[in-house]
């Protein structure tokens, strides 16, 4: 049945049947197929791995690979953003994969009691498996959360296989004996549901109960597989620090995204310090919460836009909402002594403009 899906996908550049009308039904079967996506489960040396890829498998441009956050799977973590109007120009341009973590698709059978899961290090090792299977030679990562961590170690053991990686709520860092002890203490006082909900969203949009607060706590209080989310949860709480520095970090360019309100927002300031600033962008967006792929979209899809631009790839995409909307001001920042730092911020304001082009300097963006 797979190999059949495929088959359908590639007709979209070649179709096999010459009549205009079953040209025309072979192009919306197309379609279909590439919104709902292609499911596979892929054996690698550390297990199975459920993923879905959206695309024609066009090799020719590197794969944009995405891994969710601790409480989701990858359809409820980048479904809104990657069915979003303005990301349909980039998603034609490349083949999507969304990377489920063992157990965590929607559906997923409970794993036994005493089961061993995989630690974030063999998660990470899984990864190589994936881009073999669909014979990709470079991805360009899209991570959230626990999401952002594993990509990170996937690119720190494997600098030749990505070419970018997009990081949102990135902490870089093991916990501490404080915030070991304090876990500790939240897990006897708060159910797993109201500890993941506190990772996931502001303590703002907790307390507003929004109705995308209300849906996730619904869906993970809920979930068929809730065993396996605590135990993706209890693994990324034993994390190991990813120890970046100037000296060693990636090496390729990086994006790192955050919410002004979001639980991470320390943690994502923090690791920018530790990054290449000829390599870095940071974008903090204004009044954003725990997961702005879902409330922000427009935003988070324009600055993917000028991303991958950057990397030399859609260079003919026109910027929209972003630039048409609002100018932007240029300021260089300086540090204490008076002299010039390579930390740039762009503020955005209310009339037309565009932003500029990124440097080889690293980009504060607010938005």
């Amino acid at each position: 049945m797979t190999t059949e899906m495929q088959e359908i996908a590639i007709t979209e550049e070649k179709p096999l049947l010459t009549g205009q009308a079953e040209s025309k039904d072979v192009e919306l079967a197309a379609r279909i197929l590439l919104d709902q996506g292609q499911e596979h489960s892929i054996e690698t040396p550390h297990g199975v791995l459920h993923v879905t890829l959206h695309g024609t498998r066009t090799t020719r441009r590197p794969a944009i690979l995405t891994f969710h956050d601790a409480g989701l799977d990858s359809k409820s973590c980048f479904s809104p953003l990657f069915k979003f109007e303005e990301m349909q120009e980039i998603v034609k341009n490349f083949t999507v994969i969304h990377v489920d973590a063992p157990g965590q698709e929607e559906g997923a059978a409970a794993y036994p009691s005493g089961y061993q899961y995989p630690t974030m290090d063999i998660m990470a090792d899984m990864l190589p498996s994936v881009l073999q299977f669909f014979n990709f030679r470079t991805v360009i990562g899209v991570g959230v959360g626990v999401g952002a961590y594993i990509l990170s170690k996937f690119a720190l053991a494997n600098p030749d296989s990505v070419e970018g990686l997009v990081l949102v709520n990135i902490d870089t860092n093991a916990r501490g004996w404080i915030d070991w002890a304090a876990q500790k203490l939240v897990s006897v006082t708060s159910s797993l549901t109201e500890q993941i909900m506190s990772h996931l969203f502001s303590q703002e949009e907790l307390s507003a109960s929004t109705e995308l607060v209300k849906f996730h706590r619904e869906r993970i209080s809920k979930a068929s597989n809730l065993v396996n989310i605590e135990l993706f949860w209890k693994t990324y709480n034993s994390r190991r620090d990813l120890n970046i520095d100037r000296n060693s970090t990636f090496k390729c360019p990086v994006m790192l995204v955050v919410g002004d309100q979001a639980p991470y927002e320390e943690a994502a300031v923090e690791c920018n310090s530790k990054m290449d600033p000829t390599t870095t962008s940071f974008l903090k967006m204004a009044d954003a919460g725990g997961l702005p792929q879902l409330t922000q979209p427009a935003k988070l899809t324009e600055a993917f836009k000028y991303f991958i631009q950057g990397m030399g790839y859609m260079a003919s995409s026109c910027m929209t909402r972003l630039s048409r909307s609002r100018t932007t001001s240029l300021s260089s920042s300086y540090s204490m002594d008076g002299s010039r730092s390579r930390s740039r911020t762009l503020s955005q304001g209310s009339q037309g403009g565009q932003m500029p082009p990124s440097s080889s300097q690293t980009m504060e963006v607010s938005c």
